[in-house]
C-alpha cells in the first residue's frame, strides 16, 4: 500500500489505514484482492477533493471481515449508481480524461468480488465522498 503515498502526495490527498497490525487470513486469491484494494484506493486518491482522505477500514465481523475504503471526494450522483459497476461506464466523464483509465477498474473490482462469492457495496453522498465495502470469508483453523 505505501507506493500510495507518492500518488496522495501528487493529489494533496490523506491515506490513513485504521486496523491494527495483526494477521488477517481470509479464504481469498491475495493477488486479486490487492488489485482490488489498488483500484479502489487509487480511485479514492484520483476523485477526491485537494486536501481530502481516504480511509481504509476493517471491521471483524463473525465469519467475515468488512473491507472499507472511504473517500472525501465529490461524491456520485444517485442515479448514476446503479451503473458504476458497468464496463466503461464513468460518472464523470470530463474528470475522467484528466486522470485517465478505461472505466473497467470498478468492473473489474466487482467481478474479482463475485469470483470469491462475496458481497461489494457502495454508497456516495455529492460534496461528502464515496464508501466502498465488501465482505472476505475468515480463515478459521480449527
Amino acid at each position: 500500500m505505501y507506493h500510495y503515498q507518492i500518488m496522495a502526495q501528487e493529489y494533496n490527498v490523506h491515506v490513513k489505514i485504521h486496523a491494527n497490525e495483526n494477521e488477517y487470513f481470509v479464504f481469498a486469491d491475495e493477488n486479486r484482492i490487492l488489485q482490488d484494494l489498488e483500484n479502489l484506493i487509487s480511485n479514492g486518491i484520483k476523485y477526491n477533493i485537494d486536501g481530502g482522505k481516504v480511509d481504509i477500514r476493517l471491521y471483524d465481523i463473525d465469519e467475515q471481515y468488512i473491507v472499507e475504503i472511504s473517500d472525501s471526494g465529490t461524491g456520485i450522483e444517485e442515479e448514476k449508481l446503479p451503473r458504476i459497476f458497468e464496463r466503461f461506464f464513468r460518472a464523470d466523464k470530463s474528470r475522467s480524461r484528466k486522470v485517465g483509465g478505461t472505466g473497467l477498474g470498478l468492473s473489474i473490482v466487482k467481478n474479482i468480488i463475485e469470483a470469491h462469492e462475496e458481497t461489494i457495496n457502495v454508497s456516495s453522498s455529492l460534496g461528502k465522498g464515496t464508501t466502498f465495502s465488501f465482505t472476505l470469508h475468515k480463515f478459521i483453523e480449527d
